[in-house]
């Protein structure tokens, strides 16, 4: 089976697909590995990394296309390359289907069957396969030292001489795995951390890291199959924003991780909040790539409002690239070899599998996810 790892099509995009040690186990599953000729620089693998691994330094990228059976990718193709590439191939990347169904559209037309990563199940199984949390881990963590390096206050309590100075106070609202990990994150840098979800169940997460758990009354609440907050009603959203406008206004530092799958992210941190803050303090919106829950971020800059910065980055995951690549190009390794065919050397695409009928959502020239089928 040939694979090929193209360059990334956002020429903003610092992770690859790939990293040697990913390239070299595939090897080693008989797989021909083709890694277009720089697809790995912003994540610190040239392409004498790739060739030491057994990988071979691609060709053109529209005869490569042509040829390929399994195409590694972060993120969506554009319709130029959907275009060369080979009835029957099979894509696999962050494909963020909802808000870009035209891709998927051209994808399933073209005859090329989609993998969207965003839909491995959270499963005990998947685990190893779940790009969403390992990226989400690192965004988490990324979130954090972008507000140590912004705040004109340091992180831990510091006694001297001069007197003390007292920790920065961190609030962080949505406790998922990029929420856990800013609160880790910021607890081991010194902070006094606070956090909130609407999960029941996050709470003794959020307790077990450290951090105070904030309790508002929402009444019911919970989370969905796939582990994610639900939607709140209008009601539970303004209970919502009155404790939070009180926990912002004594943070130094909010980070802000709440998001609801295949919807945009709620704007919880809203203008009347922002106002009630401090000067000097930092807001990171870590959901800004799907809206953002920051009434007014700037989406890939940061902004100021009555003193308080705003950083709105979009994908925190790739500017700590090589790390990012190491986890996702292992998430990339478990899945396909988890449906390695020994015999064939190949892919199988076992469609009454649970990780493959979520995840395969275009095959067979057909959109296969009913909620994208209505979409489209």
């Amino acid at each position: 089976m040939k694979i090929l790892v193209p360059k990334e099509c956002d020429s903003e995009e610092r992770r690859c697909a790939l990293n040697a040690d990913a390239a070299a186990r595939l090897t080693e599953l008989g797989a021909e590995i083709f890694v277009e000729s720089g697809a790995g620089a912003g994540a610190g693998a040239d392409d004498a990394h790739f060739s030491s691994a057994g990988a071979n330094i691609a060709g053109s990228r529209e005869d490569e296309l042509a040829t390929t059976d399994l195409i590694l990718s972060v993120g969506r193709p554009t319709a130029r390359d959907i275009a060369q590439m080979r009835v029957g191939a099979v894509y696999i990347g962050f494909l963020d289907p909802f808000n870009h169904v035209e891709t998927l559209r051209k994808l399933a037309e073209r005859g090329v069957s989609a993998l969207s990563m965003e839909f491995i199940p959270r499963t005990t199984r998947a685990q190893k396969m779940d790009a969403l949390s390992s990226q989400a881990n690192l965004a988490g963590y990324a979130a954090v030292t972008l507000a140590a390096d912004h705040l004109p206050k340091i992180f831990p309590m510091l006694m001297t001489a001069a007197g003390t100075l007292s920790p920065a106070k961190v609030f962080i609202i949505g406790a998922g795995v990029a929420g856990l990990q800013a609160i880790a994150t910021a607890r081991r840098l010194g902070a006094v951390v606070e956090a909130f979800d609407t999960r029941p169940a996050a709470t003794e997460e959020i307790k077990s890291l450290g951090a105070r758990s904030l309790r508002v009354e929402l009444g019911d609440t919970g989370q969905t199959e796939n582990g994610y907050a639900k939607a709140l009603t209008e009601e539970q959203m303004t209970r919502q924003r009155e404790a939070m406008k009180r926990a912002c206004a004594n943070a130094d530092v909010v980070i802000t991780a709440a998001q609801v799958f295949g919807r945009r992210a709620p704007v919880i941190v809203t203008s009347d909040i922002l106002e009630a803050m401090k000067p000097g303090s930092v807001v990171v919106d870590l959901a800004v790539d799907n809206g953002g829950n920051v009434e007014g971020v700037e989406p890939g800059s940061i902004s100021e409002r009555n003193g308080v910065k705003i950083i709105g980055h979009r994908n925190l995951p790739g500017r700590i690239a090589t790390h990012a690549t190491q986890v996702y190009a292992s998430n990339l390794v478990h899945l396909i070899e988890e449906f390695w065919d020994k015999e064939s050397k190949t892919l199988r695409l076992d469609l009454e599998d649970e990780i493959i009928d979520a995840a395969l959502i275009a095959h067979a020239g057909e959109i296969r996810n009913e909620k994208l089928r209505e979409l489209s």
